[in-house]
């Protein structure tokens, strides 16, 4: 039987997190990969190689390539090479004339990896194999702690891109030896899983600046401890249950450091993102929303639902969110907007602990049975440890005591929506 000819891709300038994780996956696929640094380089490679796709990843500013372009234009050998660009982002009249070059289709940075390799297999005529298990992955830094947030299943596809996006955060904030917090209280796990947890410790660990003492895992599910405390490759991870214990053995805090700074300043608040960087760990899958629909949602104002038994309290948050065009639903009592959340898709929800009836807790865990996503503050007149810490487990984003300024929780609410926090 006759082997057909290896496909090839030639992959220019791209910075060396993207490199190794194209290279990496496109190897997987059987699919042959050179790399080339420099106009000159590249230039030399396509006219030698032709391959059959040219990824090109763009730094700055696309009319730096505009001499590569023009060469490549230039060659009745090379000018019908497809490309897929990566870069900046420019006007859509710029993107429609690099169509003159062969670029059939322009990735902005960070792109989403689904996406970026659905494009590819589309101009090789090659189906990508995908893990399309759902998954929420998403990392943000404070100082040198670095958080990593896993909810809803474990895709492989994300814990493979996460190795290198490690080390491209580590690497761009100078971190020697960094603390990793692993938040997956949303799972649920079985011995089926454990490759997979092998395959997110090993990616985690692969940067030798993450030591495994410094790796802690908040589980509530007894098989990532029992998992991790019977391999031996894993030696010195800690596996825990309670926020506090992570609290206690990560996060420095002085002595004068009140909860609320702690876990507000240090846990929740981000000096770094998933944001930054080349790729995205947010595929187009988690949401099927393309930048295009984006764009057209934007003007759309915010829905927002107020859950407090204080009328006060509910009529000023009301009238701050308004500063924002956003559209609020009031409720008294838990029961009331339980009701209402399993029809209504809310932007945010702002929560009070403390109601009659229905707790701001039973609230939390009802809305993780009806699998309802709507990021969560609490905004309660309570600043117990406990409180807070377990608010956290149960899904909430934030935490904020009473009182605080409109301006604030405007703040805080507008980096949750935005993918800040």
């Amino acid at each position: 039987m006759a082997q057909f000819p290896k496909k090839q891709v030639l992959i220019i300038d791209a910075t060396p997190m993207f490199r190794e994780f194209l290279t990496e996956k496109l190897t997987e696929e059987k699919i042959e990969v050179e790399t080339a640094q420099g106009h000159r380089d590249a230039v030399i490679k396509i006219a030698n190689d032709l391959p059959d796709l040219i990824i090109l990843d763009i730094e700055t500013s696309i009319d730096d390539m505009q001499e590569f372009l023009d060469k490549k234009a230039s060659n009745p050998n090379t000018v019908k090479i497809p490309m897929i660009v990566s870069g900046p982002k420019i006007e859509k009249e710029r993107v429609a004339q690099l169509i003159h070059y062969g670029v059939a289709k322009y990735f902005t940075k960070p792109i989403k990896f689904d996406l970026f390799f659905e494009s590819i297999g589309q101009i090789l005529r090659s189906a990508f194999t995908m893990d399309i298990t759902p998954c929420v992955l998403e990392i943000h830094l404070n100082k040198n702690i670095i958080f990593i947030e896993i909810a809803q299943g474990l895709n492989r596809e994300k814990m493979a891109l996460l190795k290198y996006k490690l080390t491209e955060l580590m690497d761009k904030n100078r971190l020697d030896s960094p603390k990793v917090i692993v938040m997956m209280t949303d799972l649920s796990l079985s011995f089926v899983d454990g490759s997979n947890l092998e395959l997110l410790f090993d990616n985690i660990l692969a940067d030798k600046r993450i030591e495994r003492k410094n790796l802690k895992v908040l589980s509530l599910d007894s098989f990532a401890k029992e998992f991790v405390d019977g391999h031996t490759e894993y030696y010195g991870v800690e596996v825990v249950s309670n926020l506090n214990e992570v609290l206690n053995s990560v996060v420095e805090s002085g002595s004068e450091s009140t909860v609320q700074d702690i876990i507000s300043d240090q846990i929740l608040t981000s000096t770094g993102s998933d944001d930054e960087g080349s790729v995205e760990m947010r595929f187009y899958s988690d949401t099927g929303t393309s930048e295009h629909e984006k764009e057209q949602d934007s003007s759309q104002p915010f829905k927002i639902a107020i859950v407090d038994d204080d009328a006060v309290v509910r009529q000023l948050l009301s009238l701050s969110f308004k500063s924002i065009n956003a559209e609020c639903d009031l409720f008294s009592s838990g029961t009331e907007f339980l009701q209402a959340a399993k029809t209504n898709n809310y932007t945010l929800i702002v929560l009070d602990i403390f109601m009659p009836g229905i707790s701001g807790f039973d609230i939390l865990k009802n809305l993780q049975q009806f699998n309802i996503k709507s990021p969560i503050i609490v905004y309660s007149q309570s600043a117990q440890r406990e409180l807070i810490v377990q608010s956290l487990s149960l899904g909430a984003k934030t935490y904020i005591v009473k009182p605080q300024k409109p301006d604030f929780i405007i703040q805080k609410a507008l980096e949750i929506i935005n993918g800040k926090l």
